[in-house]
């Protein structure tokens, strides 16, 4: 432990060229999000990559990657400060259980659609889980404890690019369809938080609906956040037992897991105030917009592209198969 202290002391310096340029970049990306609208993240990535002819550099190069990894799974860690277990038993149990169940549904139909378009079960984990839980930030959280390769550094890109992408679409589309299907407001915010990938997303479409579906909708993408804890953990057990492919080792428990956990648990006892959760909660997406624009500083337009189709049709069936399974388990509940 010792020795991991002092290397990351030493290596300070050499780290704030690259924090900086990312931090500027997500200022930016910030800046353009809260005056002309859009996703924050899906601008904190273009914006990045626009820098990429600079990833080479050995000036910026090291604080990129410690922001690109280890900002990043701070701010994973930090959202379990949002998280109440109070939240979670309020839904009821026919609902909790269906959004639990899309969750891992969702995860399983990735990894088969991975295998019928040939390409890598990591892809289909990742994906799925993307879909399934949150967006971007699980995106993040899962391509932790992957091996580390550079294809599972660009698909994760790829990953964020789509799931924020479809994000956007669902809040636009799903009001509406909750709307001709008649769903009372429970219901339609069961379907509006068990679907749509990003919480940001969630609430917008939510409170487009009314206050209450909004409230409601929240707590329900709440709960997929909270299976981040749970699937992450066992991803991590599974990949370790593969030996981590070409790529590192991922460790049993990733230690931004625990802390994950440790807030959740501290939130439910009432250890965080509301003000220090709201500070904790903007932290958290401080960090992974900060992430996200050093990814993006080592990806570039072409290397996505080279990625195909078929990776667009996974997140698109798995986007569609979630959609369905929720609106179909509501209309089976009544």
């Amino acid at each position: 432990m010792r020795q991991y202290v002092v290397t990351y002391v030493n290596a300070v310096p050499n780290l704030w060229p690259g924090l900086i340029t990312a931090i500027t970049i997500a200022f930016a990306a910030t800046f353009i999000a809260e005056h002309q609208g859009g996703p924050q993240l899906l601008y904190a990535l273009f914006f990045g990559m626009a820098f990429n002819f600079a990833a080479t550099s050995e000036k910026i190069r090291h604080g990129i990657d410690f922001a690109s990894r280890h900002v990043m799974r701070f701010g994973v860690a930090l959202l379990g400060a949002r998280i109440t277990l109070e939240q979670i038993s309020t839904l009821g149990g026919a609902s909790v259980l269906l959004v639990i169940g899309g969750v891992v549904s969702t995860i399983l139909s990735g990894v088969l659609l991975a295998r019928l378009l040939r390409r890598p079960l990591a892809e289909g984990i990742l994906t799925g889980g993307a879909v399934a839980i949150c967006g971007a930030s699980a995106a993040l959280a899962i391509s932790a404890v992957l091996p580390r390769t550079e294809d599972n550094h660009r698909f994760t890109l790829f990953t964020v690019v789509g799931v924020t992408t479809l994000s956007t679409v669902a809040m636009i589309a799903y009001p509406t369809l909750a709307h001709i299907a008649g769903l009372n407001p429970n219901d339609a915010a069961v379907f509006i938080g068990g679907t749509i990938h990003d919480v940001a997303q969630v609430v917008a479409a939510g409170y487009m609906i009314s206050p209450e579906v909004g409230d409601a909708a929240t707590f329900v993408k709440l709960l997929r956040v909270g299976m981040l804890l749970p699937v992450v953990a066992v991803l991590g057990m599974l990949f370790r037992k593969q030996g981590g492919g070409e790529g590192e080792k991922p460790p049993i428990l990733p230690l931004f897991l625990v802390g994950f956990g440790a807030l959740m648990v501290a939130n439910s006892m009432g250890m965080i105030s509301q003000e220090l959760g709201k500070g904790l909660s903007t932290l958290s997406r401080w960090c992974l917009v900060v992430a996200i624009s050093a990814l993006g500083v080592k990806t570039s337009f072409q290397q996505l592209a080279r990625l195909g189709w078929r990776p667009v049709a996974l997140l698109v069936t798995e986007t569609l198969f979630l959609a369905t399974l929720i609106l179909g388990g509501l209309t089976l509940l009544h």
